[in-house]
């Protein structure tokens, strides 16, 4: 799959795709309405970030491409695609153990922290897009 050239956007399916890691100045966009929410989307090579009504949800360092993103009661799944190597910061439920998936293969039980977040690495170079899911 290719970049977001309009940085976020939503699918057919109902999903959110987002991210230009090929940008070399920093975009964003704001207020993106997507199933009665406010998504903000900032993005470059370095970073993506993604914000919905104003919390956090997503971030890569450095920047990614996501496609299909959705989240329901029991986590987040989405495919993620950059030319580096990726470190992703998942905002979930805080204090919450969850079961990580990157590319169809465990990474085990990961506990969210009194924040909510979850860190995960991704290794991305030369691997086009791979899969991350995680579920309660």
């Amino acid at each position: 799959m290719a970049v977001v050239t309009e940085l976020i956007r939503e699918e057919a399916n109902g999903t959110l795709s987002f991210g230009n890691y090929t940008l070399d100045a920093k975009a964003k966009v704001e207020d993106f309405k997507h199933g009665g929410d406010l998504y903000k989307v900032k993005t470059f090579s370095t970073m993506t970030k993604l914000e919905r009504n104003g919390l956090f949800l997503y971030e890569s360092v450095p920047g990614t491409s996501v496609n299909n993103f959705i989240e329901d009661d029991k986590g987040v799944s989405f495919m993620v695609e950059s030319n580096q190597d990726a470190q992703l910061t998942i905002g979930m439920e805080e204090d919450t153990e969850y079961s990580v998936f990157v590319g169809g293969k465990s990474m085990g039980v990961l506990k969210s922290n009194p924040s909510g977040k979850i860190n995960i690495s991704v290794e991305l170079a030369d691997a086009g897009e791979v899969e991350v899911l995680i579920r309660r």
